[in-house]
């Protein structure tokens, strides 16, 4: 269903605010763009590279997370790291993303990514350490830009930006794994960052083994959003995660720092910092309320027919029925002096009828539809333009039918501005921190979370335990409740 369905839309967002020193910086929303990150000489090609797509990252990640105390602790952790790693004058800028994928990658010039979705997943800094270590050493062993030297960043990350739905395949391949080719490095060169990652993590105080550990917790919830998504996308997927790659990681911890346990993990000051984080999708970015999808920032609305499924997808949200159709709706960038019907034929969708293409109007809102055919697929397209930005829809089908058409019709006159009664309905839905008490059990503590989508099986993973494991009186757990 991915062919001819991919666009990406930019925001401009960026900047960041010193929070250690004058080596790391940590990007926030709303203040000034990133300054030049100050480099060791010969490095100035990488500072380029990396301030140069610093902002399509941000873009592509739905933007910078806000949060002091998250942002107070991931600078700490990386200036312990730093210092380990013989680096303690090098200039970090790390970024929290407002994404729910799990993932963390670099770019050349030292630019350090995490995403509050990996955030929530951690348990502990150890945890958290583990990966911007190992981050943290693609960049010292200059992994990144040989990766960009082989790639040529430049070219597919501007392919990306400006792709638009079409008939070449090979296009659409590429720009579906942007995320993943931006951040994909050879097998020997994760196994040497492995390597250095834990050896910086145990130098700066860390315990070694959370490497280990959290590849194996990556790796479970890889398999829950696979079940639960038709795909899980994130670190795991530039990562690659093996059983044989955990347990090299753990001898590898074993041989530098020895068998026993040893080394900071601060579970507790690490779930102060997380609490309240923002748990799967933004509403900033658009909620999904049952087959409804509200915008509260934008201030729109629609609903998809009975059957589908919808969810948020890479700047998108698609939605799937389980008969084998499909919608995707998202945003174009369109001047303001294109009637939408023209927009239409201007050769963005593959397959277009141009004679089916008609101007509408709905619920006071400018729109025009028209019906496309590929070999494999039947579509009917639609966009809209409110407040000045053009919206998407497009219905995928096998065939046409008259139930389909119908649908897509619904749909598109569903469209509208959201009142305050469609604002109360969007709920945040956000990491809470609980006390385990006397004869309290894991599975006791996962139905706090019954009343989410497989929000028992969830908690197992979130707090790395297992159905029937016993909790320890007094210790803290995480948990993902409505707010």
């Amino acid at each position: 269903m991915r062919h001819g369905f991919l666009a990406v839309s930019l925001l401009a967002l960026g900047a960041c605010t010193t929070l250690t020193g004058s080596n790391i910086a940590v990007s926030r929303t709303g203040d000034n763009p990133a300054p030049a990150i100050a480099a060791q000489s010969g490095d100035a090609d990488d500072v380029a590279i990396g301030q140069r797509e610093h902002p399509r990252i941000i873009a592509a990640y739905g933007g910078v997370y806000s949060d002091r105390p998250a942002e107070i602790m991931v600078a700490r952790i990386v200036g312990r790291l730093l210092a380990a790693a013989n680096q303690p004058n090098a200039q970090f800028q790390v970024t929290i993303l407002d994404s729910s994928e799990v993932n963390a990658f670099a770019l050349p010039g030292g630019y350090v990514y995490v995403t509050r979705g990996l955030l929530a997943l951690a348990s502990d800094t150890s945890e958290l350490a583990a990966v911007l270590a190992h981050e943290i050493a693609h960049v010292t062993l200059r992994h990144a830009r040989a990766r960009t030297d082989r790639t040529r960043t430049t070219q597919i990350v501007d392919r990306v930006i400006s792709s638009v739905f079409g008939g070449d395949t090979s296009t659409d391949a590429t720009a579906n794994r942007t995320r993943q080719s931006m951040a994909a490095f050879g097998q020997n060169q994760e196994l040497e960052a492995d390597r250095e990652g834990i050896k910086f993590a145990g130098k700066a105080g860390y315990d070694p083994q959370a490497a280990a550990r959290f590849l194996g917790v990556m790796s479970r919830f890889a398999s829950f959003s696979a079940g639960e998504a038709g795909g899980g996308e994130g670190f795991l997927s530039s990562h690659p995660s093996t059983p044989a790659r955990i347990q090299k990681a753990l001898e590898v911890a074993r041989t530098m720092f020895g068998q026993a346990e040893m080394g900071e993990t601060d579970r507790d000051g690490y779930l102060a910092a997380i609490s309240g984080l923002t748990f799967g999708d933004s509403p900033a970015q658009g909620s999904i309320v049952g087959r409804r999808f509200i915008h509260t920032a934008s201030k729109f609305t629609f609903t998809v027919p009975e059957g589908y499924t919808l969810q948020s997808s890479q700047g998108a949200v698609v939605g799937v029925a389980g008969d084998g159709e499909a919608v995707r709706f998202d945003s174009a960038d369109v001047q303001a002096n294109v009637k939408l019907d023209d927009y239409l034929r201007s050769g963005w969708i593959a397959g277009l009828k141009a004679d089916t293409v008609k101007a509408l109007s709905f619920n006071g809102i400018e729109m025009a539809s028209g019906v496309a055919q590929t070999d494999q697929w039947f579509f009917r397209v639609s966009v809209m333009r409110l407040d000045g930005q053009v919206y998407r829809f497009i219905f995928a089908a096998k065939s046409d039918s008259p139930r389909f058409a119908q649908g897509a019709e619904a749909t598109l006159k569903s469209f509208r501005r959201a009142e305050a009664a469609d604002m109360g309905q969007v709920r945040k839905v956000a990491v809470r921190i609980v006390t385990a008490k006397a004869g309290d059990t894991a599975d006791s503590l996962a139905r706090q979370m019954a009343g989410l989508s497989r929000g028992s099986e969830l908690f197992y993973i979130i707090n790395d335990l297992y159905p029937g494991d016993r909790v320890t009186a007094g210790a803290r757990y995480k948990v993902v409740a409505l707010q």
